[in-house]
C-alpha cells in the first residue's frame, strides 16, 4: 500500500492510493500518519478500509504532496554505504556503518522548494532509499527481527553543505541538517510491496542531466544490518527515519568546477517502485 499526506504545509491529510491509483481520504481512519500510527496496527486498518472502496477520493489533482510521514522523531543516517560513492570521495570502505544525525525539522514535501543556506557555496545532493520505522527496535540479535520493524520504504534526497559538512570542524550534522535538505516521498510504501529493499535502482538529475544511478545491492551494510547494528546504539522508534546511503555521483565527487547545486536549478530523483520528487532550488532570504 502506498500512503501519503496531502495538502498545505502544516494541513496535510492522511490518504492513500487505492487498487485502480485514485487517492483516497484516510482523514476517517486516522488524523496523521505518524509513528503512533504506524505502531498501533494502523497500517492494516488503513488497508481494510482502502480495499472496502468506501472512502472518499481526492479529486483536486493540485494538491500538494506533503512528506508521507509527519516530523519523525530522528532521522539516522549512514555515510559512505556504496562502494563507488567511498571511491569518488577518496574514502576507505569503512569497516562499520558511519553513522550521523539529521535534524528532523529538515524533512519537506517531496516537491517542495529546496533553499540553499546563506553563505553556502557548495549545497549537495544525495538520492538514498529511507527506511521507516514501525516498531521499537532496540538490541536485535537478526536480519529478519530487524526487518521486522520495517513500515516501509520511500525516496528521501538527502542534502548537504559540504564546506559545512567537511570544512569547518567539528562533526557531519552542521552540514546535513539546513532546513528543507530532507525531501521525502511521494509515499511510504509499506514493506510487502518491497520484498527485498537490497534490489532497487536509484536515480538522481539535476537540469535533465542524470548525476546518480546506483543500485541498492551496492551497499557495504544492507538493510537488515544497519537496523541491527543502529538499535545497538540507541532505541528506533516507530515514526523514526533511517537515510541508507548514496551511490556515486554526488557533486563532491565531480571533476572541478564542481557542480554544486545553484538557485534555479531542478532536481529529480527516484527509486525503483518508490516514486519520483522534483524540487526548484532557491536561496535562503
Amino acid at each position: 500500500m502506498k500512503l501519503l499526506r496531502v495538502g498545505t504545509v502544516g494541513q496535510e491529510r492522511p490518504a492513500a492510493l487505492d487498487a485502480d491509483g485514485r487517492l483516497v481520504d484516510l482523514s476517517g481512519v486516522t488524523t496523521e500518519i505518524d509513528g503512533a500510527f504506524l505502531a498501533d496496527g494502523g497500517v492494516e486498518v488503513a488497508r481494510a478500509a482502502v480495499a472496502g472502496g468506501e472512502l472518499p477520493v481526492l479529486a483536486d489533482s493540485a494538491l500538494r504532496t506533503g512528506a508521507p510521514i509527519t516530523r519523525p522523531g530522528k532521522i539516522v543516517c549512514v555515510g559512505l554505504n556504496y562502494a563507488d560513492h567511498a571511491a569518488e570521495t577518496g574514502v576507505e570502505p569503512p569497516a562499520e556503518p558511519v553513522l550521523f544525525l539529521k535534524a528532523p525539522n529538515t524533512v519537506v514535501g517531496p516537491n517542495d522548494r529546496v533553499l540553499i543556506p546563506r553563505g553556502s557555496v557548495k549545497t549537495d545532493w544525495e538520492v538514498e532509499l529511507a527506511v521507516v520505522i514501525g516498531r521499537t527496535a532496540r538490541y536485535l540479535d537478526s536480519d529478519a527481527e530487524a526487518l521486522a520493524c520495517v513500515a516501509g520504504y520511500a525516496v528521501s534526497n538527502d542534502l548537504s553543505e559540504r564546506e559545512f559538512q567537511l570544512e569547518r570542524g567539528g562533526q557531519w550534522d552542521k552540514g546535513k541538517s539546513c532546513e528543507t535538505f530532507n525531501p521525502l516521498g511521494p509515499w511510504l510504501v509499506t514493506a510487502d510491496e518491497i520484498p527485498d529493499p537490497q534490489d532497487l535502482g536509484l536515480r538522481l538529475s539535476v537540469n535533465g542531466r542524470r548525476r546518480q544511478d546506483g543500485h541498492t545491492a551496492n551497499m557495504f551494510f544492507p538493510v537488515a544490518e544497519i537496523i541491527r547494528y543502529v538499535s545497538r546504539f540507541m532505541v528506533l522508534e516507530p515514526g523514526d527515519l533511517i537515510n541508507t546511503g548514496t551511490p556515486a555521483g554526488v557533486a563532491l565527487g565531480l571533476p572541478d568546477p564542481k557542480p554544486y547545486l545553484r538557485a534555479g536549478d531542478v532536481v529529480e530523483v527516484e527509486i525503483d517502485g518508490l516514486g519520483n520528487q522534483r524540487q526548484t532550488v532557491g536561496e535562503a532570504t
